[in-house]
């Protein structure tokens, strides 16, 4: 049987999830409507696959990937989220989740995925892996359109700083030291040419960075 940790903010969406997933025989062992409570939840329970929102208040669905896998590596992480934009399929590979499945898709992608996780297998849905494979056509034929001014790492330090963390937590989300966080907020606020953290806020945003 497979053991599942759900975590997302909204009641109904993990609501809706434990049914589908009750109704295929597997296991939901826990669940979390922030970041720090699904750190805290796979530690406690060690699900199989942990299915987490990309946005929630606290550390956001990235960062708490990073920490899960950090701490309970025998835990894979499913990132299941209404945003599709290029830059945050590469945040959520590169954080360690194994799988991203958009709310929109039909559920049984989303069966499909937590059963390849479960494997230890990659599960990507496919619309997503249809756009990266046209944006990487598009760029090897010359094209394509602007790209973030943003690195990874950075887009992560923006997002939690828009949530309203401070540089301590940034650092211990992040794995840095404080130093550092604060090395990135200046060069971040140089580079985005803003003057303060509402700037900063706003431009998340609009960049779809964090939900408003």
């Amino acid at each position: 049987m497979i053991r599942i940790l759900v975590a997302d903010d909204h009641d109904l969406v993990r609501r809706g999830l434990r049914n589908l997933f009750h109704s295929h025989g597997w296991e939901v062992c826990c669940e979390a409507a922030t970041g720090d409570e699904a750190v805290a939840a796979a530690e406690d329970w060690r699900p199989d696959v942990a299915v987490l929102d990309a946005m929630m208040p606290g550390l956001d669905g990235l960062a708490a990937t990073r920490q899960i896998r950090a701490r309970v590596p025998q835990t894979e992480v499913l990132i299941f989220t209404m945003h599709e934009t290029e830059e945050l399929v590469a945040d959520v590979l590169s954080s360690g989740a194994h799988g991203y499945v958009l709310k929109t898709d039909p559920s049984r992608h989303l069966l499909a995925a937590v059963e390849a996780l479960a494997r230890h297998a990659c599960f990507i849905t496919p619309s997503i892996s249809d756009a990266l494979v046209g944006s990487l056509g598009g760029r090897r034929g010359g094209g394509g359109g602007a790209r973030s001014p943003l690195t990874g790492r950075e887009r992560e330090v923006v997002r939690l700083l828009a949530h309203g963390r401070a540089n301590r937590d940034v650092a211990g989300a992040l794995g840095i030291s404080v130093k550092t966080v604060e090395s990135h907020r200046s060069n971040l606020m140089r580079k985005l040419e803003l003057g303060s953290i509402v700037d900063l806020v706003r431009y998340a945003v609009r960049n779809r960075l964090v939900e408003p």
